[in-house]
Protein backbone atom coordinates (compact mmCIF):
# COMPACT_ATOMS: atom_id res chain seq x y z
CA UNK A 1 0.00 0.00 0.00
CA UNK A 2 1.43 3.64 -0.57
CA UNK A 3 1.70 5.80 2.08
CA UNK A 4 3.31 8.96 3.23
CA UNK A 5 4.69 10.39 6.25
CA UNK A 6 2.95 14.25 6.26
CA UNK A 7 5.21 16.50 8.48
CA UNK A 8 2.95 19.51 6.93
CA UNK A 9 0.44 17.87 9.48
CA UNK A 10 -0.48 18.92 13.08
CA UNK A 11 -3.21 17.67 15.18
CA UNK A 12 -5.25 18.95 17.70
CA UNK A 13 -7.31 17.58 20.34
CA UNK A 14 -10.30 18.24 21.73
CA UNK A 15 -11.81 16.52 24.67
CA UNK A 16 -14.44 16.64 27.85
CA UNK A 17 -17.95 15.99 28.18
CA UNK A 18 -19.35 19.21 26.35
CA UNK A 19 -16.96 18.36 23.09
CA UNK A 20 -19.32 17.09 21.01
CA UNK A 21 -21.80 20.34 21.68
CA UNK A 22 -18.60 22.80 21.52
CA UNK A 23 -17.80 21.40 18.10
CA UNK A 24 -20.95 21.33 16.57
CA UNK A 25 -21.61 25.07 17.72
CA UNK A 26 -18.51 26.03 15.56
CA UNK A 27 -17.69 24.21 12.10
CA UNK A 28 -19.05 23.10 9.65
CA UNK A 29 -19.23 19.68 9.67
CA UNK A 30 -21.66 17.46 11.77
CA UNK A 31 -19.79 16.30 14.93
CA UNK A 32 -22.66 15.21 17.20
CA UNK A 33 -23.51 12.40 14.56
CA UNK A 34 -19.93 11.37 14.19
CA UNK A 35 -18.80 8.37 15.20
CA UNK A 36 -15.69 6.85 16.86
CA UNK A 37 -13.26 5.72 14.45
CA UNK A 38 -14.51 8.19 11.66
CA UNK A 39 -13.74 11.14 10.31
CA UNK A 40 -15.58 14.20 8.55
CA UNK A 41 -14.01 17.25 6.79
CA UNK A 42 -14.85 20.17 8.07
CA UNK A 43 -13.56 24.05 8.77
CA UNK A 44 -13.55 26.60 11.08
CA UNK A 45 -14.69 29.77 9.51
CA UNK A 46 -14.84 33.74 10.34
CA UNK A 47 -18.09 35.48 11.16
CA UNK A 48 -17.69 36.46 7.14
CA UNK A 49 -18.13 32.70 6.12
CA UNK A 50 -14.49 32.43 4.97
CA UNK A 51 -11.64 29.61 5.97
CA UNK A 52 -10.15 30.32 8.77
CA UNK A 53 -8.67 26.67 8.90
CA UNK A 54 -9.78 23.53 7.57
CA UNK A 55 -9.40 19.90 9.10
CA UNK A 56 -10.42 16.16 9.39
CA UNK A 57 -12.53 15.49 12.51
CA UNK A 58 -11.80 12.50 13.96
CA UNK A 59 -13.82 10.76 17.07
CA UNK A 60 -11.40 8.90 19.05
CA UNK A 61 -13.18 5.55 20.69
CA UNK A 62 -13.78 6.14 24.59
CA UNK A 63 -11.15 3.37 25.43
CA UNK A 64 -8.67 5.67 24.07
CA UNK A 65 -10.00 8.91 25.50
CA UNK A 66 -12.80 9.83 23.75
CA UNK A 67 -13.41 13.32 22.22
CA UNK A 68 -11.86 14.50 18.52
CA UNK A 69 -8.63 14.75 17.15
CA UNK A 70 -8.22 17.55 14.55
CA UNK A 71 -6.00 16.78 11.86
CA UNK A 72 -5.39 19.75 10.84
CA UNK A 73 -2.22 22.44 9.36
CA UNK A 74 0.57 22.18 11.17
CA UNK A 75 1.63 25.92 10.61
CA UNK A 76 -1.83 26.49 11.87
CA UNK A 77 -2.52 23.53 14.51
CA UNK A 78 -1.47 26.33 17.55
CA UNK A 79 -3.58 29.09 16.38
CA UNK A 80 -6.28 26.10 15.85
CA UNK A 81 -6.52 25.32 19.59
CA UNK A 82 -6.04 29.07 20.74
CA UNK A 83 -9.17 29.91 18.72
CA UNK A 84 -10.85 26.75 19.73
CA UNK A 85 -9.79 28.10 23.36
CA UNK A 86 -10.90 31.52 22.91
CA UNK A 87 -14.99 30.04 22.20
CA UNK A 88 -14.61 27.23 24.89
CA UNK A 89 -16.13 29.72 27.94
CA UNK A 90 -17.46 27.46 30.45
CA UNK A 91 -17.57 24.20 28.40
CA UNK A 92 -16.25 21.18 29.73
CA UNK A 93 -13.62 21.13 26.77
CA UNK A 94 -9.93 20.45 26.87
CA UNK A 95 -8.14 22.05 23.99
CA UNK A 96 -4.51 20.61 23.48
CA UNK A 97 -2.44 21.00 20.30
CA UNK A 98 -0.44 17.59 20.30
CA UNK A 99 1.45 18.12 17.22
CA UNK A 100 4.77 17.16 18.50
CA UNK A 101 3.85 14.07 20.09
CA UNK A 102 1.46 13.09 17.38
CA UNK A 103 1.91 12.54 13.57
CA UNK A 104 -0.30 11.66 10.15
CA UNK A 105 0.40 9.31 8.00
CA UNK A 106 -1.98 8.91 4.47
CA UNK A 107 -2.54 5.29 3.21
CA UNK A 108 -4.19 4.93 -0.14
CA UNK A 109 -4.82 1.67 -2.10
CA UNK A 110 -6.73 -1.21 -1.39
CA UNK A 111 -5.52 -2.77 2.09
CA UNK A 112 -6.21 -0.92 5.32
CA UNK A 113 -3.42 0.33 7.47
CA UNK A 114 -2.56 -1.62 10.64
CA UNK A 115 -4.33 -0.88 14.24
CA UNK A 116 -0.58 -1.01 15.68
CA UNK A 117 0.27 2.44 13.41
CA UNK A 118 -2.14 4.91 15.17
CA UNK A 119 -5.92 5.60 14.85
CA UNK A 120 -6.61 4.47 11.18
CA UNK A 121 -9.77 6.43 9.89
CA UNK A 122 -10.85 6.76 6.20
CA UNK A 123 -10.65 10.15 3.98
CA UNK A 124 -14.11 11.53 3.89
CA UNK A 125 -13.57 13.59 1.16
CA UNK A 126 -12.52 11.11 -2.08
CA UNK A 127 -13.19 7.13 -1.94
CA UNK A 128 -9.51 6.44 -3.60
CA UNK A 129 -7.83 9.19 -1.10
CA UNK A 130 -7.65 6.20 1.19
CA UNK A 131 -6.58 6.40 4.94
CA UNK A 132 -5.48 8.72 7.44
CA UNK A 133 -3.73 7.45 10.69
CA UNK A 134 -2.63 9.28 13.39
CA UNK A 135 -0.18 7.60 15.59
CA UNK A 136 2.54 8.39 18.19
CA UNK A 137 5.34 10.11 15.87
CA UNK A 138 8.36 7.99 15.40
CA UNK A 139 11.70 8.96 16.97
CA UNK A 140 12.83 9.26 13.41
CA UNK A 141 10.06 9.78 10.89
CA UNK A 142 10.59 8.78 7.86
CA UNK A 143 10.76 11.97 5.10
CA UNK A 144 7.75 12.94 3.51
CA UNK A 145 7.16 11.98 -0.24
CA UNK A 146 5.65 14.05 -3.07
CA UNK A 147 4.03 10.85 -4.11
CA UNK A 148 0.43 11.50 -1.85
CA UNK A 149 0.50 15.69 -3.47
CA UNK A 150 1.10 13.72 -6.94
CA UNK A 151 -2.23 11.35 -5.58
CA UNK A 152 -4.03 14.69 -4.29
CA UNK A 153 -3.71 16.57 -7.41
CA UNK A 154 -4.48 13.78 -9.47
CA UNK A 155 -8.13 13.46 -7.92
CA UNK A 156 -8.32 17.56 -8.07
CA UNK A 157 -8.51 17.63 -3.81
CA UNK A 158 -7.75 21.38 -2.83
CA UNK A 159 -5.16 21.94 -0.33
CA UNK A 160 -5.38 24.78 2.23
CA UNK A 161 -2.58 27.75 1.43
CA UNK A 162 -1.91 26.13 -2.15
CA UNK A 163 -5.10 25.99 -3.41
CA UNK A 164 -6.92 28.33 -1.27
CA UNK A 165 -5.72 31.18 1.25
CA UNK A 166 -6.89 31.02 4.33
CA UNK A 167 -8.73 33.86 5.63
CA UNK A 168 -10.07 34.79 2.18
CA UNK A 169 -12.17 31.50 0.56
CA UNK A 170 -15.61 30.65 1.16
CA UNK A 171 -16.38 27.09 1.55
CA UNK A 172 -17.62 26.88 -1.83
CA UNK A 173 -14.47 28.34 -3.69
CA UNK A 174 -12.83 25.67 -1.88
CA UNK A 175 -15.01 22.51 -2.78
CA UNK A 176 -15.54 21.69 0.44
CA UNK A 177 -19.80 21.63 -0.05
CA UNK A 178 -18.20 18.95 -3.32
CA UNK A 179 -16.10 16.78 -0.76
CA UNK A 180 -18.58 16.30 2.35
CA UNK A 181 -17.29 19.61 4.07
CA UNK A 182 -20.25 21.16 5.06
CA UNK A 183 -23.76 19.73 6.49
CA UNK A 184 -26.27 21.91 5.45
CA UNK A 185 -29.04 19.79 7.69
CA UNK A 186 -27.12 21.23 11.32
CA UNK A 187 -28.09 23.91 13.18
CA UNK A 188 -26.14 27.10 13.17
CA UNK A 189 -22.45 27.55 13.51
CA UNK A 190 -19.70 30.08 13.00
CA UNK A 191 -20.39 31.75 9.54
CA UNK A 192 -23.47 29.37 8.65
CA UNK A 193 -25.63 32.29 7.57
CA UNK A 194 -23.25 33.18 4.54
CA UNK A 195 -23.03 29.34 3.71
CA UNK A 196 -26.29 28.79 3.66
CA UNK A 197 -27.36 31.58 1.60
CA UNK A 198 -24.44 30.81 -0.99
CA UNK A 199 -25.78 27.24 -1.32
CA UNK A 200 -29.36 28.07 -2.01
CA UNK A 201 -28.35 31.33 -4.58
CA UNK A 202 -26.01 28.93 -6.02
CA UNK A 203 -23.63 32.15 -6.09
CA UNK A 204 -20.41 30.46 -6.00
CA UNK A 205 -18.51 31.60 -9.35
CA UNK A 206 -15.12 30.41 -8.38
CA UNK A 207 -14.14 27.11 -7.85
CA UNK A 208 -10.60 25.25 -7.05
CA UNK A 209 -10.83 23.06 -10.20
CA UNK A 210 -8.03 20.91 -12.34
CA UNK A 211 -6.21 22.27 -14.80
CA UNK A 212 -3.49 20.50 -17.51
CA UNK A 213 -0.85 21.67 -19.06
CA UNK A 214 2.40 20.42 -20.99
CA UNK A 215 6.09 20.46 -19.78
CA UNK A 216 6.83 22.68 -17.13
CA UNK A 217 4.39 23.60 -14.04
CA UNK A 218 3.59 27.08 -13.28
CA UNK A 219 4.31 28.77 -10.34
CA UNK A 220 2.38 28.75 -7.27
CA UNK A 221 0.31 32.52 -6.96
CA UNK A 222 0.86 32.84 -10.70
CA UNK A 223 -2.30 34.74 -12.28
CA UNK A 224 -4.68 32.59 -14.74
CA UNK A 225 -5.60 34.62 -17.71
CA UNK A 226 -7.50 34.68 -20.55
CA UNK A 227 -6.25 37.48 -23.03
CA UNK A 228 -5.85 40.68 -20.99
CA UNK A 229 -8.62 39.59 -17.94
CA UNK A 230 -7.67 37.63 -15.15
CA UNK A 231 -9.37 34.46 -14.18
CA UNK A 232 -7.86 32.87 -11.51
CA UNK A 233 -4.43 32.25 -9.74
CA UNK A 234 -2.39 28.95 -10.41
CA UNK A 235 -2.23 26.39 -7.20
CA UNK A 236 -0.15 22.70 -6.76
CA UNK A 237 0.66 21.37 -9.11
CA UNK A 238 3.19 18.02 -10.79
CA UNK A 239 3.23 15.72 -13.88
CA UNK A 240 1.38 17.81 -15.96
CA UNK A 241 -1.55 18.15 -13.50
CA UNK A 242 -2.27 20.75 -11.21
CA UNK A 243 -5.11 22.77 -9.31
CA UNK A 244 -6.42 26.52 -9.80
CA UNK A 245 -8.41 28.51 -8.53
CA UNK A 246 -10.83 29.85 -11.83
CA UNK A 247 -13.68 32.19 -12.51
CA UNK A 248 -15.56 29.51 -13.82
CA UNK A 249 -17.94 32.13 -15.69
CA UNK A 250 -14.95 34.11 -16.93
CA UNK A 251 -13.65 30.93 -18.00
CA UNK A 252 -16.58 29.97 -20.20
CA UNK A 253 -16.78 33.66 -21.89
CA UNK A 254 -13.12 32.77 -22.65
CA UNK A 255 -14.07 29.54 -24.63
CA UNK A 256 -16.86 31.13 -26.05
CA UNK A 257 -14.72 34.01 -27.43
CA UNK A 258 -11.74 31.40 -28.58
CA UNK A 259 -9.23 32.68 -26.31
CA UNK A 260 -6.50 30.18 -24.50
CA UNK A 261 -6.86 30.30 -20.79
CA UNK A 262 -2.69 30.83 -19.37
CA UNK A 263 -0.50 31.13 -16.36
CA UNK A 264 2.98 32.50 -16.47
CA UNK A 265 2.67 31.91 -20.47
CA UNK A 266 1.83 28.12 -20.30
CA UNK A 267 -1.12 27.16 -21.58
CA UNK A 268 -4.14 25.61 -19.02
CA UNK A 269 -6.95 23.41 -19.81
CA UNK A 270 -9.34 23.54 -17.16
CA UNK A 271 -10.94 19.79 -16.36
CA UNK A 272 -14.24 19.01 -14.45
CA UNK A 273 -13.39 16.43 -11.73
CA UNK A 274 -15.48 13.36 -11.23
CA UNK A 275 -16.96 14.14 -7.95
CA UNK A 276 -18.42 17.52 -9.38
CA UNK A 277 -22.00 18.35 -9.03
CA UNK A 278 -21.41 22.31 -9.98
CA UNK A 279 -21.96 23.64 -13.26
CA UNK A 280 -19.18 23.77 -15.70
CA UNK A 281 -18.58 25.72 -18.47
CA UNK A 282 -20.21 25.04 -21.32
CA UNK A 283 -22.40 22.10 -19.49
CA UNK A 284 -25.67 22.23 -17.46
CA UNK A 285 -25.38 21.87 -13.62
CA UNK A 286 -25.49 18.07 -12.28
Amino acid sequence: MPSAFLSDRGVVRVSGDDAARFLQGLVTCNVETLGAGEARYGALLTPQGKIVVDFLCIGVPADEGGGFLLDTPAVLAAELAKKLGFYRLRAKVVVEDLSGPLAVTAHWGDAAPSAAEGLAVRDPRHPALGWRVVGPKPAEPPAATGDYEAHRISLGIPAGGRDFVYGDAFPHEADMDQLAGVDFAKGCYVGQEVVSRMQHRGTARTRVVPVTFADFPPMEGLDVMAGEKQVGVMGSSVHGRGLAKLRLDRVAEAAEAGEPITAGGIPLVPVKPDWARFAWPGEAEA
